[in-house]
């Protein structure tokens, strides 16, 4: 009989859990505790609320001059910044000013009544544009062309995390595992005990509920639903149209399916704010991955 570890991790303003299968419980409590540690060294260095973390020191200093920053975390900002190209700038990781004004980028925001203004919004929306950033590879910097612009990974951070844990287990020789962030974000390694691909459910406002397996491979959920302002007896969710400046209502909730959590959580919310008429093109430009919103 397989042993079976299970360990939990509060980070990135959400609950990671992680499910491991193996024959020596020890190895795997020591391959789970290295990964669920390259999650916590990643809140610590991404996180908007640390004002020691990489990004606040981004956000604090990149609009007067470049700023270097570190090779791993460089290579995930040019991955950000490939997707929101080819998302059309759908996936945008600049929208800190707009998660300020909407008031978003409070840890514990709780429903409101109140929308900001329209000259606020346009304000902010100055201040967003994934063009507006530019890298330096050949001297690993990152310079913002507009003041007050603001990186949130908010929308990919956790899938980058969990990615990040995955590839710790796997160079540890775990080949059976379960891990998510919050639930939205999944990534399933191998087998479950069943032996068979690991059951996930996606269940959207008004749709189905539908299942998904995961055998080395991520599903990821974006939703309207969570931090929310309620404005004229509707609900205005977190997740922002950079295009608009305006949260998302083109779905209510998006799932994308894929080889990589990072690549999900990305996609996800871009299909969220353009629509199902986007699940189209989300297959013909990304062929690894695969999506439905409602």
């Amino acid at each position: 009989m397989p042993e079976e570890v299970r360990l939990a991790l509060q980070a990135m303003g959400t609950r990671f859990e992680l499910v491991m299968e193996g024959a020596d419980r020890a190895h795997l409590r020591a391959a789970g505790e290295e990964a669920l540690a390259e999650i916590a060294r990643l809140d610590r260095q991404l996180s908007l609320y640390n004002r020691a973390s990489d990004i606040s020191w981004i956000n604090a200093h990149a609009a007067q001059r470049p700023v270097v920053v570190e090779p791993r975390l460089f290579n995930l900002l040019d991955r950000c910044q490939r997707l929101s190209t080819a998302t059309e700038g759908a996936f945008d990781i600049t929208v800190g000013a707009l998660m300020r004004a909407w008031r978003f980028t409070q840890p514990e925001a709780a429903a409101s009544s109140t929308r900001p203004d329209a000259a606020t919004v346009d304000a902010a929306r100055e201040a967003v544009g994934f063009e507006h950033m530019r890298l330096d590879p050949a001297r690993r910097t990152v310079h913002f062309m507009r003041r007050g612009m603001a990186i949130d990974l908010g929308a990919a951070g956790k899938g980058y995390a969990i990615d990040t844990a995955v590839d710790v287990l796997r160079d540890h020789g775990v080949s059976r595992a379960l891990i998510h962030g919050g639930t939205s974000s999944v990534h399933g390694l191998g087998l479950s005990r069943e032996g068979a691909g690991w059951q996930i459910g996606w269940e959207a406002p008004g749709a189905a509920r539908r299942h998904f397996e995961l055998r080395g491979s991520a599903r990821s959920v974006s939703a309207a639903h969570g931090k929310a302002l309620v404005s004229d007896g509707r609900d205005l969710g977190h997740v922002m149209d950079p295009r608009n400046g305006h949260p998302a209502t083109a779905a209510r909730s998006a799932v994308v399916t894929g080889c990589r959590s990072f690549e999900c959580d990305a996609l996800s919310t871009a299909l969220l704010v353009r629509g199902v008429s986007w699940v189209s093109v989300l297959r013909a430009r990304f062929p690894d991955y695969d999506g439905a919103a409602a």
